[in-house]
């Protein structure tokens, strides 16, 4: 985990000017994210500089835009306008919230570089409303393309934390595995193929079904 956040707070500085490449991809995701967040109370995870929270927090009632690194933090702060964004740096493993807080949860590009996604899907869980809904784009690769892993190889020269490498489709079904239904997915051109997934809790009963 010191690893991970080491490079973030070393990067804080250059993230805005990497994340611009994907510009397109990210419009396009605002897009789909607004809807949703639409008057609702809003917690994203691994906020970076906080690009997606002010892009939507128009739509919202309020965010809580959370981050481990605290440099990504400072850089986020520091053209807020908002009232209704909060930033703090928080550990996604362990928040500091209540269960049943959110409405909406936010987690983007996090999940497959972190070592153990199935602990944050927990913690996702537990913080959010019963009938609250997960938002969780994330960067997968086009199978074995070799644009795809000629990227990740420079990506991890360059120590990015990279821990999980699935597809599209790999990545919705690891959604599925731990307790989630996709009802909404979409595949955003980007530098890497983009999935949007939009989630909702599995029924206690039916995830048993599916862990049988």
């Amino acid at each position: 985990m010191r690893e991970r956040k080491n490079f973030w707070d070393r990067n804080a500085g250059l993230y805005d000017r990497f994340m611009r490449k994907d510009k397109e991809a990210y419009e396009k995701m605002y897009e789909l994210i607004r809807p949703v967040v639409k008057d609702k109370t809003v917690l994203e995870l691994a906020t970076g500089t906080g690009l997606i929270a002010k892009h939507i927090v128009n739509a919202t009632v309020h965010i809580e835009a959370t981050d481990a690194s605290a440099e990504m933090i400072a850089e986020a702060k520091r053209d807020n306008r908002s009232a209704k964004l909060h930033f703090s740096v928080q550990d996604m493993f362990s928040l500091s919230y209540e269960g049943n807080s959110f409405d909406v949860v936010i987690v983007s590009n996090a999940l497959h570089i972190v070592p153990q996604p199935e602990k944050a899907l927990a913690e996702i869980h537990r913080v959010l409303k019963g009938d609250g809904v997960l938002i969780a784009p994330t960067f997968t690769h086009a199978g074995n393309s070799c644009s795809g892993k000629v990227k990740a190889f420079f990506m991890k020269l360059a120590g990015f934390p990279l821990h999980s490498k699935w597809t599209s489709e790999e990545y919705l079904s690891f959604l599925q595995q731990n307790g989630w239904t996709v009802r909404k997915s979409a595949v955003l051109k980007a530098s890497f193929p983009l999935t949007y997934a939009e989630l909702v809790r599995i029924q206690p009963e039916k995830f048993l079904n599916t862990r049988e």
